[in-house]
């Protein structure tokens, strides 16, 4: 497996004073969701999870983008209308039941192993930690207490105070205003190759955790470093004394 590389800016930029974590697919796992789906969709289970997870992100960028964000709606409402999309389009029958069951997993998320020892190592160095995700606040809080991270996290900022999406600026912003620190002094992490873009053309230092083996964005910027799990993340800092 490749490790952790740095491009050839990264090394004049200076050592982050915080790291802000994507929730969704970066802490926690949006696909743990077709365990569930496949008991109630025996042989369907990840074509729905995928599919979910494609409608939620392209319902974000629908609601931020139409009519000046007049169609806003919560994380929480967006992600139960693509479960039932994606049924639909899949020809699955979602029953209350199933739904409740459904809806119910997001809320509990399986978290990726690492995330723990990676928070405790940026804590020991001084580092400010944070979620910037674009799960409201009452999902946040749920999936954060679920997996234990709560007494790691200084911050867990959620774009509903703006009712923007990621990859709107003004969500991205709400990393300067919750830590106090300009773009380039905070360290972004994001699984999702088209957040880690986004968040590097708005000025933050950015891993792009690249758990699939996948090609990155080709619009010509690349993330200040690419790894595989969350603790590459610690190669933005000096070895902790």
């Amino acid at each position: 497996m490749e490790k952790s590389r740095a491009s050839a800016t990264a090394t004049s930029r200076q050592q982050p004073q915080a790291v802000l974590f994507d929730a969704y697919g970066t802490l926690f796992d949006v696909y743990s969701v077709g365990l569930v789906a496949e008991q109630l969709f025996p042989g369907r289970g990840e074509a729905l999870s995928l599919l979910w997870r494609d409608k939620q992100i392209e319902y974000t960028r629908l609601v931020t983008t139409s009519n000046h964000g007049a169609h806003y709606q919560p994380f929480w409402q967006l992600t139960q209308a693509s479960l039932r999309y994606a049924c639909k389009r899949l020809q699955l029958t979602l029953n209350p039941e199933a739904e409740l069951q459904l809806m119910n997993q997001y809320r509990h998320l399986s978290a990726f192993p690492e995330n723990r020892e990676v928070l405790q190592a940026l804590k020991s160095r001084g580092i400010a930690t944070g979620i910037l995700s674009n799960g409201d606040p009452e999902m946040l809080g749920i999936a954060v207490r679920s997996a234990g991270l709560d007494g790691l996290l200084d911050h867990v900022i959620s774009v509903d105070a703006v009712r923007k999406y990621k990859t709107h600026p003004e969500a991205y912003a709400l990393g300067e205003q919750a830590t106090g620190l300009r773009a380039p002094q905070i360290a972004f992490v994001s699984s999702n190759s088209w957040d880690a873009l986004a968040a590097t053309w708005y000025g933050y230092q950015t891993l792009w955790v690249n758990r699939y083996a996948l090609p990155f964005e080709e619009l010509g910027t690349q993330p200040t470093r690419t790894g595989r799990t969350l603790t590459d993340v610690l190669d933005f800092f000096a070895p902790a004394a």
